[in-house]
């Protein structure tokens, strides 16, 4: 006895084990395994509801139907010379129908083996009270003193002196309900089971592939940018999730990768400049103090450091400020022609220096509405980008188009244009198309993020244009309403 008792608390263990292992309390397994399990218990709840409380009431509905239907059809089949020709209707309703001619003293019935009342005679208290009525319809609820059952009478007179009496026993439905009680009994055990079973594996089966992703998403949220989200499960929403953080997964790989790009490359900018202040000072301290040419020369170079160190900072800045705040953009008329010289007057040195040429072709006339500053960092980062990658020839093209609504502005390079496949990338900070960072000849590196965060504040289409033999930059401008 002792050694049942032990198996049974060890199974009793084991089942609880199981239980809180399969199935958490918060978990999408348990939830959706209960809201299977209470919708099988809410549909048995609904059987006997409805076969302990309406079945009796029901069935007397469907059987005062039956008789309705009946006297329908015997009004349409009503022949006065013809009294037995209702046989069919009754038998084919389970029903009994009496004729009598009042007139004539004439008398037929039909189908007294289905328990039925027989009236017989004239002074039957329904038959008289229905001819006594004048009406032309009516309905009885009687005790049938032979079978000792309720019985559904509906008299209908079919002319002045024919009426029919239509009737149907009620069969007791006490035997027919304790059948169905015991019968719902054995039905909502072997229900119930297997809404258990059913729920247990459908709710596996649901829930798995959302466990895998969320351990997956875990290794993803502890840097692990190499781990691919799958699902076995051809379940539309499932897979749209396993695809939207696939495409998460690798943004964020990509946007880590510029993180420490952006570190290492912003590190060696500061770095460089820094170095080179230090060491010219130095120099001036300990060599060139005397010498008054060499002296001014190192200090120049100091000064240029300096100013290229300040340029970085303020580029910095400036994108953090674009990419972090509400645009706070002064929107104004301006003459795009007059600004778009004096941008390209800033590089006069480069074309008497170095040899650039700059073809600029224009409209007599443009004006446009957009915030002036913020236009001018977007025309010099891009006149500057085309400088700093344009061919041999050292020709840059700036190419204002009159639309219909807008300007199309224009910045054409000839150098050996961007792979087709890095494209979306070089707006990104410091994103160089070989894939390594070198120090700028003319500006930060960051030229393109600014341009970018500027124009999608003013709203405006961009983008670029390249191939082998070199690279167009593009955006548009609203024209003036002036």
């Amino acid at each position: 006895m002792s050694l049942l008792k032990n198996k049974i608390i060890t199974m009793g263990a084991k089942i609880k084990n199981f239980l809180q292992t399969e199935f958490k309390s918060n978990s999408l397994a348990t939830n959706i395994w209960l809201f299977l399990t209470l919708f099988s218990i809410l549909i048995l709840s609904f059987l006997w509801f409805f076969q302990t409380v309406f079945l009796d009431s029901y069935y007397k509905h469907y059987k005062t139907k039956e008789l309705n239907n009946a006297a329908s059809q015997l009004e349409k089949a009503y022949d006065h010379n013809n009294l037995n020709s209702y046989e069919t209707i009754a038998r084919k309703n389970g029903i009994c129908i009496e004729i009598y001619d009042d007139e004539n003293n004439k008398y037929a019935a039909t189908n007294f083996n289905q328990g039925c009342m027989e009236f017989g005679n004239r002074n039957f208290d329904v038959k008289k009270d229905f001819i006594n009525s004048n009406l032309d319809k009516k309905q009885y609820n009687l005790i049938n003193s032979r079978f000792k059952n309720d019985t559904l009478i509906y008299a209908l007179k079919l002319d002045n002196s024919t009426y029919a009496f239509i009737n149907a026993s009620l069969v007791p439905m006490d035997s027919t309900v304790s059948i169905l009680q015991s019968q719902l009994i054995y039905v909502t055990l072997v229900v119930l089971i297997l809404s258990f079973i059913v729920g247990y594996f459908i709710s596996k089966k649901l829930s798995k592939p959302i466990t895998k992703i969320s351990a997956d998403a875990k290794k993803l949220a502890d840097g692990n940018y190499n781990v691919v989200f799958s699902s076995s499960e051809d379940i539309y929403e499932i897979n749209e999730l396993v695809d939207t953080l696939n495409y998460t997964r690798g943004e964020l790989s990509k946007t880590e990768a510029l993180k420490r790009d952006l570190m290492a490359n912003i590190s060696h900018d500061l770095k460089t400049p820094l170095t080179m202040i230090k060491a010219y000072a130095e120099m001036v301290r300990d060599l060139t103090y005397k010498n008054k040419s060499k002296r001014e020369d190192n200090l120049n170079t100091i000064i240029a450091e300096a100013d290229r160190l300040n340029l970085l900072v303020n580029d910095i800045l400036d994108l953090s400020a674009l990419q972090s705040l509400e645009p706070n953009l002064k929107i104004e008329t301006f003459d795009l022609i007059e600004l778009t010289k004096e941008i390209i007057n800033r590089f006069h040195i480069l074309t008497e220096q170095e040899g650039y040429k700059f073809v600029f072709k224009h409209p007599k006339i443009v004006k446009v509405q957009a915030d002036r500053q913020r236009i001018y960092q977007v025309i010099y980062n891009l006149i500057n980008n085309a400088i700093n990658y344009t061919g041999k020839n050292r020709k840059i093209e700036v190419i204002i188009t009159e639309q219909d609504k807008h300007y199309l502005f224009e910045v054409r390079d000839s150098g050996k244009g961007i792979p087709e496949n890095e494209i979306k990338f070089i707006w990104d900070k410091y994103y160089h198309n070989d894939k390594k960072h070198k120090r700028n000849q003319y500006g930060t590196g960051i030229g393109l993020s600014i341009v970018k965060s500027i124009l999608q504040n003013h709203g405006c289409n961009y983008g670029v244009k390249s191939s082998s033999k070199g690279s167009t930059f593009y955006f548009e401008l609203p024209k003036s309403l002036d």
